[in-house]
């Protein structure tokens, strides 16, 4: 440490040690009035890129100086000094007089179920604020040890706190550091560097079954593992999630249903905001085990012989493109294009028209690829595979080659069958910038592809980044289908407004083309948070959603993606298509 008691940190005076990080040390210090604070000293030198943003500031202090919520530590001051020839920033916030959660949980052993809840719901409503706020921050590390409980008040007032490893939902995807951070409580999808609110609120889930059976779901020990770390806790997932202690009195199964919906392997089977989360809890939203219990693993049944079990493969049903607002054109254009030869095939062979064997979904994030994917899955009616990168890939190059292997060999036997990969230039990334062991996947993968059509098999691809990815991927007989998802045109902007008004006690006359004129550029994400907001707004004064208060919080709510990412997005799309990238500072907008 570089600091004692007694000794001062800009004008605050240390009174304790408390620990040293990478990239940070904290203590416990008195300001100019005596009060008690804690203080983060950070390291300039020891920070990684993806701690600085754009403009030169630390991520982790620009996300605290827009905390204001009861269950999160509130902002107090920042400022910068030199120690040594070197810079450190020092964050203060408000001190919390008690314990971690973790402390807690070794210092008595058990915690009551009814506490559980409370703990989960005061977690969950600070998790729903960060979500929420104009651009959405994902935590990133919901653990036990980030729960501060406080001495002087009830589970009500507890702090989730530390910002370290907090991000902007908008900003470049990260790989999670295993290192630093408790794997077990990862969302599978971070192990691919994915990061969303719903990856917090798998953390949640973990904390829940942490807390009730004092240990983590599908655990294993890391030292004995001889391969890779994340393969090995990948595989562990696949199993069936162990319920222990079903004989407490109070453990109701409601609670046991959310937690294993939280821990769905797959996104779009957990709960997708925490406020969802928390009615569930509370017993708002019905739920069953049997409901919920094959969702927590990737390996769930669908279409298997009799004596296997299938690793990717499940049967959707759904309303398909019904559910998805506007992009009339796009939808048409993908039932003309590929789902009428999937659905009749011969037909298309007999008039010499080759069926497609793949499409790739591309464009900016947060624009509802993989939302789209899921209902064209139940717009198709086929057996569907979602698959990330991070349960293929593996440092050792047979692996990866027979993991894709038998991914394509299970689909050929559960056909008809749509694969969806998410995040494809994490696995298919251009042969030039790949090492051997990326290039050995990806041949192996563009060798499986070729003739997937007549075995049954379409390929769904989905990426942010599709100027990285390798050409031949998209060559003929391969993704030779790509659609651009951004943000949405007028008429889906409108439609958005309408599904997230449809059951909110909105006011008569609510003018939507106005709504979607006044949003433009503004993704799917960006008007369900206009209408949240409008929504709270109209529950504080009493009274119903009116065109005003939605106007109103529109002027507060910023787009989340900028227009010069939409500028660069459109000139990609104009290349994509073989057409010169536009030059105009203005992006050409819609389906």
């Amino acid at each position: 440490m570089r600091f004692n008691k007694g000794d001062n940190i800009g004008p605050y005076k240390v009174a304790f040690q408390h620990k040293k990080g990478s990239y940070a040390e904290t203590y416990r210090v008195k300001d100019t009035n005596g009060k008690t604070r804690f203080l983060k000293l950070i390291s300039h030198a020891s920070l990684e890129r993806h701690q600085i943003d754009e403009n030169g500031n630390i991520v982790e202090v620009e996300i605290s100086k827009r905390l204001s919520h009861h269950n999160l530590c509130s902002y107090l001051d920042t400022g910068t000094i030199v120690i040594n020839g070197g810079q450190y920033t020092y964050l203060v916030t408000e001190f919390i007089s008690g314990e971690t959660l973790s402390q807690k949980l070794i210092r008595e052993e058990e915690i009551g179920v009814y506490d559980i809840k409370k703990i989960a719901k005061s977690v969950l409503s600070a998790l729903d604020y960060l979500h929420n706020l104009p651009t959405p921050i994902v935590h990133g590390e919901v653990t036990i040890q980030n729960v501060m409980l406080n001495l002087v008040g009830g589970y009500d007032d507890l702090k989730l706190i530390d910002m370290g490893h907090a991000r902007f939902v908008n900003q470049s995807p990260l790989k999670a550091d295993i290192n630093s951070l408790n794997p077990f409580y990862l969302a599978p999808e971070r192990f691919s560097g994915v990061s969303q609110v719903q990856s917090d609120l798998y953390s949640v889930g973990v904390m829940i079954y942490h807390l009730l059976y004092d240990e983590l779901p599908w655990f294993i020990d890391v030292s004995r593992v001889k391969g890779d770390v994340i393969d090995a806790i990948l595989e562990k997932r696949k199993e069936s999630l162990k319920l222990l202690r079903t004989d407490i009195f109070e453990l109701d199964e409601q609670l046991i249903a959310c937690m294993i919906k939280a821990l769905s392997f797959n996104v779009e089977d957990r709960f997708q905001t925490a406020q969802e989360f928390i009615q569930a809890i509370d017993g708002e939203i019905k739920l069953t085990i049997s409901d919920v219990s094959q969702s927590s693993k990737p390996n769930n049944e669908a279409k298997a012989k009799p004596s296997e079990k299938s690793k990717y493969s499940r049967t959707v049903s759904g309303p398909g493109f019904a559910a998805i607002a506007g992009m009339d054109d796009l939808k048409q254009q993908m039932k003309d294009e590929v789902i009428d030869p999937l659905h009749n095939p011969e037909e298309y062979r007999r008039y010499g028209v080759t069926i497609p064997n793949g499409m790739l979904l591309y464009g900016p994030p947060g624009c509802g690829k993989t939302f789209f994917a899921k209902h064209f899955a139940e717009e198709v009616g086929f057996n569907f595979m979602q698959v990330t990168p991070a349960t293929l890939k593996s440092k050792w190059i047979n692996a990866t080659q027979e993991n894709i292997a038998k991914m394509f060999e299970e689909a050929e036997s559960n056909a008809p069958t749509i694969i969806f990969i998410d995040e494809l230039d994490d696995l298919l990334k251009d042969r030039a910038l790949a090492d051997d062991k990326g290039m050995s996947g990806i041949n192996e993968f563009l060798a499986q592809m070729d003739r997937t059509g007549e075995k049954g098999i379409f390929i769904i691809g989905a990426t942010n980044k599709p100027d990285i990815l390798d050409p031949a991927v998209l060559r003929a007989g391969r993704l030779e289908k790509k659609y651009y998802l951004g943000v949405p045109d007028k008429s889906a902007r409108e439609a958005l407004f309408k599904l997230y008004l449809a059951k909110r006690p909105y006011d008569f006359g609510i003018d939507y083309g106005k709504l979607a004129d006044l949003t433009e550029n503004y993704v799917s994400a960006d008007i369900q948070l206009i209408v949240n907001d409008a929504s709270r707004a109209a529950l504080k004064l009493r009274s119903k959603i009116t065109m005003e208060l939605l106007i109103q919080t529109i002027g507060t709510v910023k787009q989340s993606i900028s227009n010069e990412e939409l500028i660069r997005y459109d000139n990609i799309r104009a290349i994509m298509n073989g057409e010169k990238p536009q030059k105009s500072s203005r992006p050409k907008i819609g389906f």
